[in-house]
């Protein structure tokens, strides 16, 4: 079924549903919203798949066109500052704007028509760039203790303190601005590739930032305030990526928020001539979805049942505004093993 039957219609009535799943609060919470965040928003999603890939493009060209702005005004303060930690941080936001390359080339990718060998399509390449960009926000991790540490073993000191502070800001700012803008698309239109990447540029604003806490601990009097720094925000990152790893996993394994099987269910069971709904399977492929389901019916005609699964698949296209295609099979109620299947 195409996704393009729900533009028609709107979407009040259809709230987000309850969640079987808890979320921490307090500052837990504020650090798990901040670092793992939905990757959908079920209730806000564009309909149209092209539209919204061609969004998804649109997000990523838009920051890494501010990511590379940003390292070359931090490499600039590089060259009159000295600071290797700036530099260092110069180089690791520019190999991570990169990041956003083979994610665009993903939502191309996802736009091909299926064929024969790839008969679902190729929207599953974006997952697989998540995994590339989870890969890239580790090995960052990584380096940048093992740049924290060396600088704790061998501590070197700083020049123009304030002018290594102000672009280790000019390097929060751009990435959060970043971070705010991929996460919000990626929630729109359902990327986990793109939230996850929106978290990497968040935990790069924050290794920036601590470049700023470096600086200023420096100016007070303590010079080893900057390796410190650098250490915990790489634990920090190794330990809050794993949230973004899980949802990546998840899609790779076919798993599927349970808010969205409820609101399927619920679509069927309400659907007039439907007596009971035997099971209902969805799948990501990409930010796309696409599924089966089997529901009982009294022993009324062929036609009839026709007109039933239209009238299903119509209340689908309600409550899953990201669904591309659906398969709804019939079984009769009161007859053992007739079934029919309509695609």
């Amino acid at each position: 079924m195409s996704a393009d039957h729900s533009q028609h219609h709107d979407h009040e009535g259809h709230s987000h549903g309850d969640h079987e799943h808890s979320h921490p609060t307090g500052v837990k919470g504020f650090l798990y919203g901040l670092f793992v965040p939905h990757s959908h928003d079920a209730a806000d999603s564009i309909d149209d798949a092209l539209e919204a890939s061609k969004e998804g493009v649109r997000a990523l060209k838009t920051s890494l066109f501010i990511l590379l702005g940003t390292t070359v005004a931090q490499f600039v303060i590089v060259l009159f500052s000295g600071s290797v930690a700036l530099l260092a941080d110069s180089i690791h936001n520019f190999s991570d704007a990169l990041t956003a390359v083979p994610l665009w080339i993903a939502f191309v990718l996802g736009r091909r028509i299926a064929t024969r060998r790839y008969t679902y399509g190729f929207g599953r390449a974006e997952d697989l760039a998540g995994l590339f960009i989870v890969a890239v926000v580790a090995l960052s991790a990584i380096v940048a203790a093992w740049q924290s540490i060396t600088r704790l073993i061998h501590p070197e000191t700083l020049h123009n303190l304030w002018w290594v502070a102000a672009a280790g800001l000019i390097g929060f700012i751009g990435n959060e601005a970043v971070a705010v803008y991929r996460i919000r698309v990626g929630q729109r239109i359902g990327s986990a590739a793109l939230v996850a990447d929106g978290v990497h540029a968040r935990l790069d604003g924050f290794t920036s930032l601590a470049v700023v806490l470096g600086a200023v601990g420096v100016m007070l009097g303590f010079p080893l305030a900057d390796p410190i720094v650098g250490i915990l925000i790489s634990i920090a990152i190794i330990i809050l990526l794993w949230g973004t790893v899980q949802s990546i996993g998840r899609r790779l394994m076919d798993g599927i928020e349970p808010e969205l099987v409820d609101r399927a269910e619920e679509a069927l069971v309400h659907t007039p001539g439907v007596l009971a709904v035997n099971s209902v399977q969805l799948r990501w492929v990409g930010h796309r979805l696409r599924g089966s389901a089997t529901v009982a019916l009294d022993d009324v005609t062929l036609s009839r049942s026709d007109e039933i699964v239209h009238e299903a698949k119509h209340r689908l296209a309600h409550a899953l505004p990201n669904l591309d295609d659906m398969t709804v099979s019939t079984t009769r109620a009161r007859v053992d093993s007739t079934s029919h299947s309509h695609s």
